[in-house]
């Protein structure tokens, strides 16, 4: 039986209703990779990099969504639970669907990764593969077809894309240590 009151298709309608065509993934993708990058969770920069991609302004019901999805982010990237619940169709939605769904969100996370990234080269290699390998799910997303090997495969790649942003969240929000002050005896 599907799930019709998803976090995703609610969303998903939310948008489509208010006249923004685009895919509750990319829109969260975006989010993730522009925090992932060191933008901080200032609601002011998320409004101005999702209304891009809304391209317009959101009604207050839109949002007042992207503020509380903005806050859900939040919460997972600073709590101790290490887990990143991505915003994606249901499991009983067929495997095309959600795989494209997983591209958008790749292409979302490296436009917002991208857009707030203040210096890529100071990345580490493994950083930089991640990047790569968001890059390379983005392209793809049409690879998959209905099998046991392609369910398999979906859910290897959404289990690396839950434990990709932390990472690369980790790496670039980093605390520069104090140099320790030499001891005067």
């Amino acid at each position: 039986m599907p799930i019709q009151n998803s976090p995703y298709n609610a969303f998903a309608t939310l948008l489509t209703s208010s006249g923004h065509p685009v895919s509750p993934a990319e829109l969260h993708g975006l989010l993730l990779g522009r925090s992932c990058a060191g933008a901080g969770f200032d609601v002011d920069g998320w409004l101005i990099d999702a209304a891009e991609l809304l391209e317009g302004e959101p009604q207050d019901n839109v949002r007042n969504a992207l503020i509380g999805l903005q806050e859900m982010v939040k919460g997972e990237l600073t709590s101790d639970d290490m887990t990143v619940v991505l915003l994606l169709p249901s499991d009983d939605a067929p495997l095309t669907e959600r795989a494209a769904a997983l591209g958008q969100w790749c292409q979302g996370f490296l436009s917002g990764f991208g857009l707030n990234s203040r210096d890529s080269s100071a990345l580490s290699t493994e950083a930089t593969e991640v990047l790569q390998d968001l890059a390379a799910i983005a392209q793809v997303q049409d690879a998959l077809e209905e099998s046991d090997d392609g369910e398999s495969d979906y859910m290897e790649v959404m289990e690396y894309l839950r434990v990709a942003p932390l990472l690369l969240f980790t790496e670039t929000n980093k605390k520069v240590e104090p140099a320790a002050k030499p001891s005067l005896h």
